[in-house]
């Protein structure tokens, strides 16, 4: 082979590795407290929300607006902003994954990853009503 075809394979094979280098998302899960430390940095936090503080979301007047109150597990909390419309049933999700970066006063959020309850989940009520209904059909 000449020089400069192993020139160029040894070049394409660099640019490869740094392509890979710069895809792989290395992050880890921030607490609320952390991405505060964090203002101004790319973060992912896992939270839930906080079900007893209102969401603000009007789709008529402006569809690209939500606001809502995040707990994470460690009990600090957060006021969340989502330019873009409201992900189906975020009341529903028992965890939800939120990118984006922290303010001063609140997360400026880019991403919602919903993390929904399983439903294969043992619910005894439920199972002990199927049986009941399964026995007095017989």
């Amino acid at each position: 082979m000449k020089k400069t075809h192993i020139i160029i394979l040894v070049g394409i094979a660099a640019l490869i590795v740094a392509l890979l280098a710069y895809s792989v998302d290395f992050s880890t899960y921030d607490t609320i407290d952390s991405a505060k430390k964090k203002q101004g940095k790319f973060v992912h936090m896992i939270a839930r929300l906080d079900k007893s503080q209102p969401i603000e979301y009007d789709p008529i007047n402006n569809p690209n607006y939500l606001s809502f109150t995040a707990v994470d597990s460690l009990g600090g909390t957060t006021k969340v902003i989502y330019h873009n419309s409201k992900p189906t049933d975020i009341e529903k999700s028992e965890r939800i994954v939120l990118k984006g970066k922290m303010t001063q006063d609140h997360f400026e959020c880019k991403e919602i990853l919903l993390k929904c309850p399983s439903k294969y989940k043992d619910d005894k009520k439920q199972l002990q009503k199927n049986m009941a209904d399964q026995t007095s059909a017989n």
